[in-house]
């Protein structure tokens, strides 16, 4: 559904007297608890959609809403194949809209608190092995311009630290110190943390800085990573950039600055099996989202076995993989 003209009158007033407390709500979020533009603008998508829902049923008012409405209206988002991800951070705004409120005063109690999303299959994140990775990060360089030695410092420093992309757009000149090797960054809710920057990544952004002052010009811009034009560097060209980088270097998947930070974490638990360092380096506030990658590290571990273990490997001229014996 949407606020567009297939509205009637009265479904339209409806929705103007909602969405007054989703944009309170979404000024909250961003002059309070900083959150990113990207959090924002899913909070309020998926909360003009439920406001929408309730519109269309005659709701005018958040304290209508409960817990019935709401199954309703994840039902209805399930008869529309939304998956059980999307129905869950459908409710998690929810939630989230009516702690706010009910601190205004504005709500009486939050509908959302015992209602669960369906559960769905948790997807293990793609990453890169440590051999194509280093095979690209160490292919033959041709003569580089100051587009190509940022956008190594860019992949560098993703790999090396595990930033998250907004982390990274974010990022000016005083949070980086490459003579000591670390990096201060700004996380979700605001959150700081010191991350070590390795000696690949020193090298390639001292590269970087070197050749920044050409595009920086008189722009008064703290930002590590400029465009052309002597702005910030934004995360869609990030994006952009990352993947014609790929396409240079003869990646067989397209890149992605994620892609960079579950290989940075994959591969240290695969080395160190230390779950806490990896979270604070991963600035997760919860080790239960860490933990994903015991399950990556674990199907890694199963591939190994299957390739080298003598009773798991594949029979000569069978397709028929024996099952190994709990012994």
């Amino acid at each position: 559904m949407s606020d567009g003209p297939q509205m009637t009158a009265e479904s339209a007033a409806n929705f103007a007297a909602l969405v007054v407390a989703i944009e309170d709500f979404l000024l909250y979020l961003q002059r309070e608890k900083r959150s990113s533009p990207h959090t924002c603008s899913n909070y309020q998508r998926d909360l003009r959609r439920l406001a929408n829902y309730l519109a269309d049923h005659g709701v005018s008012d958040w304290n209508e809403l409960d817990l019935h409405c709401l199954r309703r209206f994840t039902a209805s988002l399930a008869r529309q194949h939304l998956s059980g991800r999307s129905i869950a951070r459908q409710l998690s705004a929810t939630r989230r809209l009516f702690v706010f409120l009910i601190r205004e005063g504005r709500a009486r109690d939050n509908p959302a608190l015992d209602l669960r999303a369906p559960k769905h299959p948790r997807r293990l994140p793609a990453v890169i092995d440590v051999d194509s990775l280093s095979h690209m990060l160490d292919a033959p360089r041709a003569a580089e311009g100051p587009h190509e030695v940022r956008d190594r410092a860019i992949v560098e420093l993703f790999y090396s630290s595990g930033l998250r992309l907004a982390e990274l757009v974010g990022l000016d000149l005083p949070q980086l110190d490459l003579d000591a090797g670390e990096v201060m960054v700004t996380g979700k809710g605001n959150k700081r943390r010191l991350l070590p920057v390795g000696r690949a990544a020193r090298a390639a952004l001292a590269e970087w800085l070197a050749l920044r002052p050409q595009w920086a010009g008189n722009a008064d811009c703290q930002a590590v990573f400029l465009s052309q034009r002597g702005g910030r560097l934004q995360a869609r060209s990030v994006q952009q950039r990352l993947a014609l980088w790929g396409t240079t270097v003869g990646a067989d998947r397209r890149l992605h600055p994620h892609l960079f930070r579950h290989s940075f974490a994959s591969h240290l638990l695969e080395s160190s099996s230390d779950l806490r360092a990896v979270q604070e380096l991963l600035g997760h506030s919860d080790i239960s989202t860490t933990q994903i990658y015991t399950h990556l590290d674990f199907q890694h571990l199963a591939q190994v076995y299957d390739r080298a273990h003598p009773r798991a490997r594949r029979q000569s001229g069978s397709d028929q993989k024996p099952q190994a014996r709990d012994e």
